[in-house]
């Protein structure tokens, strides 16, 4: 290409040279000069645009296998190792909820083992939630007056032996008196029969002198215990008739209203000055206290199904949106009928630590019956839908991940588990909502959904 540029460009140099050797003047030299550089730099230009040309061939053939080299490994990786992440991402690179074990122990996130268990037909039936009968008290006056003072009042947690009320009692200061003063002829008449006692061994008074002294003895001592017993009844403790003899004015009418057990108070039925009475059938009691941790739940069994029911069957209580409230067995049958309902009563003793169970609250009972078979099972609450699809959360390294299973059979608060996990393996079975509201945020945060 040089060559073609270059021939025709110097056979012109060499005709103006020829044409002007004989008759050349210092203009004319001065001309040729100039046409001489003008050719040279008009070979240079040229020169210099093939190169160029040449050179944007070489770049445009270097870009052009720098980028199908970049088309087929981007960013430096090859498609194999692509489709390996894509292998792991369901459980470590994926949907992941980062929980430090102190984080996930503050969130109530609670695991266990999966193993096999009776999963049986189920049977939903209305239940209504009551007060454990052992763990209620109604509180009374034990000895009649005025109420003084109030230490507790509705909604209040109490323990076993706090005050309640104070009643100004002068009854029970007539009875502290009564037995002061039973005390004292007691004492005497001890003190008497020790003389006479002496006195008859040394023969100077007659058997009939001591056993009179005798008598009046015992005479004290049963008005002394009468009058103590009387006490005991109106709450009066042995450790508090020490203190009677010792008292300041007006302490002995002071009765107090002490909690016979530990719970709360459920209803109050008294005022400040309101006057009381002990003994009265009639009257409503001052306090009622209740110990919730502990409640029954009445399933109205209809009698079509009462044979299908059997002690120690596994029972799940759920709301009406299918929520598990809590998890136990049945622990007897109630034997009769109601004549209204025409229902039987099995009932359930349920733990009530957190006071989620409310008495008088409705409940679905979820009940196993009929013939069970082992199978592979975990709680009903350990399933949560994920991309909807039945997931159960599994530990991770950083955190836990969702993984996808198939159910079966739901019963007595279990679901079978039928593909995606084995025996042995260790799934979250409290909090997986907490898990699964945790790791929908995550995704809304990132700009997708899940």
């Amino acid at each position: 290409m040089k060559q073609t540029l270059i021939l025709p460009t110097t056979m012109m140099v060499l005709a103006v040279i020829l044409a002007g050797c004989g008759n050349a003047t210092p203009d004319t030299n001065r001309d040729a000069s100039e046409t001489s550089a003008a050719t040279a730099n008009h070979d240079d230009h040229a020169e210099e645009k093939a190169d160029h040309d040449d050179h944007n061939e070489t770049d445009q053939d270097d870009d052009h296998d720098d980028h199908a080299e970049s088309d087929s490994e981007p960013d430096g990786h090859d498609g194999h190792d692509d489709h390996d992440d894509h292998d792991d991402h369901d459980e470590s690179e994926g949907d992941v909820v980062k929980l430090t074990p102190d984080a996930a122990t503050e969130a109530g996130i609670e695991t266990a083992t999966v193993a096999e268990g009776a999963i049986a037909q189920s049977l939903s039936l209305p239940a209504e939630i009551r007060f454990d009968a052992d763990r209620v008290a109604n509180v009374s006056p034990k000895i009649s007056g005025v109420i003084g003072k109030l230490y507790a009042s509705e909604g209040d947690h109490v323990a076993r032996g706090d005050t309640l009320a104070l009643i100004k009692s002068r009854e029970l200061a007539g009875l502290k008196a009564a037995w002061l003063t039973a005390e004292t002829r007691k004492a005497l008449a001890s003190q008497a029969l020790a003389r006479e006692e002496k006195l008859f061994a040394d023969k100077i008074t007659s058997e009939a002198d001591l056993q009179a002294a005798r008598a009046e003895f015992e005479a004290a001592k049963a008005d002394s215990d009468a009058a103590e017993n009387e006490l005991h009844a109106a709450g009066v403790s042995h450790a508090a008739l020490e203190r009677i003899s010792t008292a300041a004015d007006g302490d002995n009418a002071n009765a107090y209203l002490s909690a016979p057990i530990a719970g709360t108070v459920v209803r109050r039925r008294v005022t400040l000055g309101e006057t009381v009475s002990a003994g009265d059938a009639g009257a409503d009691p001052l306090f009622t206290l209740v110990d919730d941790s502990v409640v029954w739940a009445d399933i109205a069994v209809y009698k079509q199904d009462i044979a299908r029911i059997r002690v120690g069957a596994p029972v799940a209580l759920k709301t009406d949106s299918g929520e598990i409230l809590a998890q136990s067995t049945i622990a007897f049958v109630l034997p009769v009928i109601s004549e209204t309902s025409r229902t039987a009563t099995a009932r359930v003793i349920v733990d009530n630590p957190d006071g989620t169970l409310r008495p008088g609250q409705y409940v679905t009972a979820d009940l196993s019956v009929g013939t069970s078979e082992q199978v592979l099972r975990v709680p009903e609450a350990a399933i949560q839908l994920v991309e909807d699809k039945p997931s159960v959360f599994v530990p991770v390294e950083g955190g836990y991940a969702p993984r996808a299973v198939m159910t079966g059979t739901k019963s007595g608060g279990f679901v079978e588990i039928r593909s995606g996990l084995m025996a042995g393996e260790t799934i979250v079975t409290d909090g997986a909502f907490t898990l699964k509201a945790q790791l929908e945020k995550d995704a809304f945060g990132d700009g997708h959904s899940h």
